[in-house]
């Protein structure tokens, strides 16, 4: 289920993983295509239909009415008329959620900076945020930028996305939920607004399959995917259906129901680079409580998620991610 970026891993299946890699389904099985090949857990269809996934593949940023600040001096680059964002309009999302733009073809380094001064993020209450130049998995360099502030959003903050003269997206931060994995004692901690509250036995990657470690966010959900070993050339390992499936990187890395937990869960890991969980309700319960934006971080795992395998955007410092914007520096989101 879950793969490196630069290697490909599939956690979750009841006993040994490959490496990580699962397509999502349904309305992500086109995207996905490319991710199976490299990872793990693949998921390569769903029977969900696609209103049960949450959210679906990004979309085309629309337009809208809202007013509008003053235009940049710099010309407004071409490549924002086909831009697509992450976060649809009206969404609620966790606290790690980035805004995460993409083109359809790479933006020359001489035009990124004027791409960034063209795309205005006003959040209320204000913060400091950065646009930084994402090497998303699965696309060139030069076709992803992403925002975030140095820590996590505040809950509660509106924030306007504006994408140049072309479109505006409004949407919240919700309630703060991290889920943090320590995979050496098989354990997943569940916090919320600084509270933690729920301690789930979990089962990771089995050695030389590891789950990948660092911060992740929850890219979508969905209640079910196919899952095929043969897609990442792990033959007979796995296939079939997995319930209440939470999907957190692009290479393939899910926090699902697995069988396998109902045995190891709290005692062993034995996933193919999933995180799995017990048919009990435990699964279906972890997955109606989270949402696309959400945290989820693996703890005495190996390989560190990168930046564009998914939102891995928050294992970079904030000295990093400037390092990576074209601009430099990070501005009041206001």
């Amino acid at each position: 289920m879950s793969t490196h970026a630069h290697r490909s891993r599939i956690p979750h299946v009841p006993t040994a993983r490959p490496r990580r890699s699962k397509a999502v389904a349904g309305a992500l099985a086109a995207a996905c295509a490319l991710l199976l090949a490299a990872t793990g857990c693949a998921a390569t269809a769903s029977t969900a239909s696609t209103a049960a996934a949450e959210p679906a593949a990004p979309a085309a940023a629309h337009t809208s009415a809202a007013p509008r600040p003053a235009a940049p001096a710099v010309p407004e680059p071409a490549a924002l008329a086909g831009a697509k964002v992450n976060v649809g309009e009206g969404a609620t999302v966790g606290v790690g959620m980035p805004i995460s733009v993409t083109f359809p073809r790479p933006v020359p380094r001489a035009e990124r900076a004027a791409v960034e001064h063209w795309l205005g993020v006003d959040a209320r209450p204000a913060v400091t945020g950065a646009w930084s130049w994402v090497k998303d998995r699965n696309l060139l360099d030069g076709q992803r930028v992403d925002y975030r502030p140095p820590a996590y959003w505040k809950p509660g903050t509106r924030v306007t996305l504006r994408v140049g003269s072309h479109a505006v997206r409004h949407f919240s931060i919700g309630r703060s939920l991290t889920a943090t994995v320590d995979v050496r004692t098989h354990t997943m901690t569940v916090t919320e607004d600084g509270r933690p509250d729920t301690r789930i036995p979990v089962t990771a990657g089995r050695p030389g399959l590891d789950t990948w470690n660092g911060t992740m966010v929850v890219m979508d959900k969905q209640p079910r995917v196919y899952m095929d070993s043969r897609t990442v050339g792990l033959g007979d390992a796995y296939h079939g259906y997995y319930a209440w499936a939470v999907h957190t990187t692009t290479s393939g890395t899910y926090v699902h129901q697995n069988p396998a937990a109902n045995t190891h869960a709290g005692r062993a890991n034995v996933t193919h680079g999933c995180v799995g969980l017990a048919t009990d309700g435990t699964a279906e319960r972890f997955y109606r409580r989270v949402i696309p934006g959400d945290v989820i971080r693996v703890t005495g795992s190996k390989d560190t998620v990168e930046p564009g395998n998914g939102y891995g955007d928050w294992n970079l410092t904030w000295s990093e991610w400037l390092a990576h914007s074209a601009t430099r520096h990070g501005g009041d989101g206001r």
